[in-house]
């Protein structure tokens, strides 16, 4: 059994998203013993070769919050894991189903805290319990120290205290998880775009130098929208000449994180972890 639990033989469903966050997690959870992984797969964003890590894989829009019950019912799997985001534009875009029309007009505001932790409670509510979202991810956890060669400089690191104030302020207040600061100005915040959209607006706007802080709320909920860092982010950061970036210790996952750390010194980027 594992130190959450719950019997490694258990079958686990991975509802994806978009990114290697998914893949990792199938990969991890492989290795770590699950016989049987289900994936509830979307077309336009998850990624295919997702396949090639499950058993069995169902492939929905997003939106169909029924058919995704229905095949989670069908699988005869009892706990989920959420991995990878859904491109927010779908919010507004796509065809929803009745259940999840439903769904966000009971909702008093829409914002991923809401949204995501309404289908956890319809998941519950059909016996699929949903399991933090670094489950089997632990390895990715973000450690605390300095993870590059080039540690934040002294400017860089009075940035990083104003923008860690304030990302845990929009955190508070459901808004988002980044924060952009350079020379004591926020040069931008996240809001629904996402945080590379976040940080090629702050790269537009101040240049070189900025930092990046990117932190859970407090009380976050960690079955969904847990912080992530990726290569992708890491390459968006060198195109807008960034300085440094910011996590929290053991609320962040970073994402093949080898690669990223190779990325960023060759950037000359710094990534520390607090």
């Amino acid at each position: 059994m594992s130190a959450e639990g719950h019997p490694e033989e258990s079958p686990l469903a991975v509802i994806a998203g978009r990114g290697a966050y998914p893949l990792l997690l199938a990969e991890s959870a492989r290795r770590q013993g699950v016989p049987r992984i289900v994936v509830m797969a979307f077309r336009g964003e998850t990624p295919r070769r997702i396949e090639r890590s499950a058993d069995e894989t169902v492939w929905l829009r997003v939106g169909e919050l029924e058919a995704l019950l229905e095949a989670l019912r069908s699988s005869g799997v009892k706990r989920a894991v959420m991995a990878g985001q859904i491109a927010p534009r779908n919010l507004f875009r796509v065809r929803m189903d009745r259940r999840a029309r439903e769904l966000l007009q009971r909702l008093p505001a829409w914002n991923a805290h809401t949204i995501f932790g309404a289908v956890v409670e319809e998941l519950r509510a059909a016996g699929i319990e949903v399991e933090p979202a670094a489950r089997y991810m632990e390895a990715h956890l973000a450690g605390r120290g300095t993870l590059t060669r080039r540690a934040p400089g002294e400017r860089e690191a009075r940035d990083i205290e104003l923008g860690w104030e304030a990302a845990g302020r929009i955190g508070e207040l459901d808004i988002g998880q980044t924060v952009v600061v350079k020379d004591g100005t926020i040069l931008a915040v996240e809001a629904f775009e996402g945080t590379n959209r976040t940080l090629r607006r702050a790269g537009r706007l101040g240049g070189r130098g900025a930092v990046m802080i990117k932190r859970a709320k407090p009380g976050h909920d960690m079955r969904f929208d847990i912080p992530v860092l990726g290569v992708r982010t890491i390459r968006v950061l060198r195109r807008i000449r960034a300085g440094a970036v910011a996590l929290e210790a053991g609320r962040a996952i970073m994402l093949e994180k080898e690669k990223v750390c190779a990325e960023a010194d060759r950037a000359g980027l710094a990534i520390v972890v607090r």
